[in-house]
């Protein structure tokens, strides 16, 4: 399962930004504006650059704020690219007609359940959501099949949190979709019941884990692969929730081209970022899933079976992201 979003699932406030001036170069040159920051993305822009000639005029910020400045700029953003950290802020703009419906020499490179039904985002790496655990803290026998069963007292102190952050909620609104405002709600109050410690991003969470401060958290699953990378001794591992769990979501990292551009280069750009190469660097250096056809994750990566990601329409959903947030603090968690 993942996340077909819509406008609903931002705050009603604009946040405002100042954006450098891009000068459009026309098709020798492409602007994206990238939710993914520059220590992730700058590397894999660089090799597109050298590859074909095409320079990149590069805007970062957070997702939601660059989505909100392209619906303000509309069809005179200088963009023809937009990057995003999850699938919220591609659907945002989508609502508002402001992407391009892809070409299927793009979309061809991406499998039907991992890009857009209609053809407006493909997912370009993915990070699935998993439960990061001590083994000198956590037995075996006490790995739990579904993100639910930590709902039961007997995890009472022992689980990690990160409710501020945006994986967390995008966790918890499928959960919304998948199992109904109630349960979520319940399951929300039980683990605060628990006393679940709260940390404010994934990474605090597997270096508590590692310390031993915490039995286990929930996180996306590539955090605790590069603390291994950096730090060979670290002791916690990931424990994968059953395929058809709502706590194995995918959280999708999505590209999309402006309807206002008519710039080749970023159908170049965009077939880049799904090429051997770049889909590489994704899985081998930040330790994401691959999306690309016939690219396989790192080989210290588990295999995962995805559901369909493209499908799910969350417009029917009261509230979105913002609801997602309100629930999580009457649960009692600071969201």
């Amino acid at each position: 399962m993942i996340l077909r979003t819509v406008a609903r699932w931002f705050p009603l406030a604009v946040l405002a930004v100042t954006v450098s001036a891009c000068t459009d170069g026309g098709d020798d040159s492409v602007t994206i504006y990238s939710g993914r920051n520059e220590d992730l993305m700058a590397q894999v822009l660089e090799d597109f650059t050298a590859e074909t000639g095409i320079e990149v005029q590069v805007q970062y910020n957070e997702s939601d704020v660059l989505a909100r400045l392209i619906a303000e700029e509309g069809e005179q953003s200088p963009a023809d690219l937009f990057l995003s950290q999850s699938p919220g802020a591609v659907g945002f703009l989508d609502q508002a007609g402001l992407l391009a419906e892809l070409p299927e020499g793009v979309l061809g490179q991406v499998p039907e359940g991992l890009r857009d039904d209609d053809g407006r985002w493909i997912g370009v790496s993915g990070r699935q959501r998993v439960m990061v655990y001590n083994p000198d803290l956590v037995d075996e026998s006490e790995l739990p099949e579904s993100v639910l069963d930590l709902a039961n007292p007997a995890w009472t102190g022992r689980l990690a949190v990160a409710p501020a952050n945006g994986s967390f909620q995008d966790f918890v609104t499928a959960m919304r979709f998948q199992l109904g405002e109630d349960e979520t709600a319940a399951w929300l109050s039980s683990i605060n019941a628990n006393d679940a410690q709260t940390y404010a991003k994934n990474s605090a969470i597997v270096e508590a884990v590692g310390r031993g401060e915490v039995d286990a958290g929930l996180v996306n699953h590539y955090y605790n692969f590069r603390a291994q990378a950096e730090n060979p001794d670290h002791p916690a591992l990931n424990h994968q929730f059953a395929t058809d769990d709502v706590g194995s979501v995918l959280i999708v990292t999505a590209a999309s081209k402006l309807a206002s551009s008519q710039n080749e280069s970023a159908d170049a750009l965009l077939e880049w970022l799904l090429s051997e190469s770049a889909q590489r660097y994704f899985a081998d250096e930040t330790f994401e899933y691959p999306l690309a056809s016939g690219v396989e994750p790192s080989d210290v990566i588990p295999a995962a079976t995805f559901g369909d990601v493209g499908g799910i329409d969350l417009e029917e959903l009261e509230g979105g992201l913002t609801a997602t947030r309100e629930l999580i603090i009457e649960a009692g968690f600071e969201g």
